[in-house]
């Protein structure tokens, strides 16, 4: 169940998704919160430069391995403005990180691009407990889904 702490975490993950996209990004934000409440990293999508790894679920769960112990990853909860892909996914999964919250879902982006001509994605969008199952995930919040959605209307929309 999404709470109104939880809502203030996503709020920040759209924010930092529309700073990528001003940046000439793919509108994507991510932050990682500690057991005790406390954001301790956030990024948003770095992909313009090439390296479609740059995204910040990935980046999360490398500067979580480097800078939390195991019980701390497994207590911490990552939040984001779109599902974890396929590769994100497993990197949570392989560093331990705990729950994940996220605004809008693979499916409704997988949807959304499609109705907008946007290229197929190169990698299939899975939802995140067919990689890493167990894990608990939140998910999606109607009335941040919709604002992550016109971010990717700006993205996409030819003039």
């Amino acid at each position: 169940m999404v709470d109104d702490t939880d809502l203030e975490q996503l709020r920040r993950c759209v924010e930092l998704a529309a700073a990528a996209l001003d940046a000439g990004d793919e509108p994507f934000g991510s932050v990682l919160v500690t057991a005790d409440g406390t954001r301790v990293f956030e990024d948003h999508n770095h992909v313009s430069g090439g390296d479609h790894t740059q995204h910040p679920e990935f980046a999360i769960a490398r500067w979580a391995a480097e800078h939390l112990t195991p019980e701390q990853r497994a207590a911490a909860t990552v939040y984001t403005s779109g599902e974890h892909c396929p590769m994100c996914s497993a990197a949570h999964g392989w560093v331990g990180l705990g729950r994940i919250v996220y605004a809008s879902s693979s499916r409704q982006l997988s949807t959304w691009l499609t109705e907008l001509g946007a290229p197929p994605a190169r990698v299939r969008a899975l939802p995140i407990g067919e990689i890493i199952p167990g894990t608990d995930v939140d998910g999606p919040v109607p009335e941040l889904a919709e604002q992550v959605r016109a971010l990717h209307v700006r993205r996409h929309r030819t003039p």
